[in-house]
């Protein structure tokens, strides 16, 4: 696939979940299919039909157990926020038949939202498990923690919440 042909492929649509806990931290867990640190703030993809907020709510507690009710919705990130795979992920991910990946990226909304519940609340030991591990961090060590491709979205998530955390 040429460059051209892998910047004319669409982003797949995504929700992002920063969680913030009562102290101010933000809920990461560990990438359970990645060695090393590869920590990441809660996302998944938004099903055809689906929107945004009901994608966010879903892939909550898919991947931490928690329930929709435990959390208040605080802030949504005003328009997408768009990354690109590194390509050779990319070959990896959601992968036609062919061989050819379907998506150059992601386009992610951004939901910033309250955990009003107690750490028992939270089980990362889900029917389909992301993290192998979770814990609470200070908002601005997020980007340094992060897989680099994903650096400047986590950077433009924390501006655009600057007002709420």
């Amino acid at each position: 696939m040429t460059d051209e042909e892998f910047l004319a492929l669409p982003y797949r649509p995504n929700a992002g979940l920063m969680l913030l806990n009562s102290a101010g931290k933000v809920f990461v867990g560990k990438r359970i299919d990645t060695d090393g640190e590869a920590w990441q703030m809660p996302q998944g993809g938004i099903d055809k039909g689906e929107d945004a907020k009901a994608a966010a709510l879903r892939e909550l507690e898919e991947e931490t157990g928690i329930p929709a009710r435990l959390v208040d919705i605080i802030s949504v990130t005003d328009d997408w926020i768009k990354y690109d795979f590194p390509r050779e992920l990319a070959a990896k991910l959601w992968v036609r038949r062919s061989g050819e990946p379907r998506y150059r990226g992601q386009k992610q909304r951004w939901f910033l939202m309250r955990f009003t519940g107690q750490e028992s609340d939270v089980n990362i030991a889900t029917a389909h498990p992301e993290f192998s591990e979770w814990k609470w961090m200070d908002p601005a060590d997020l980007p340094d923690f992060i897989v680099p491709f994903k650096r400047e979205i986590y950077r433009q998530v924390l501006e655009e919440f600057s007002g709420w955390i």
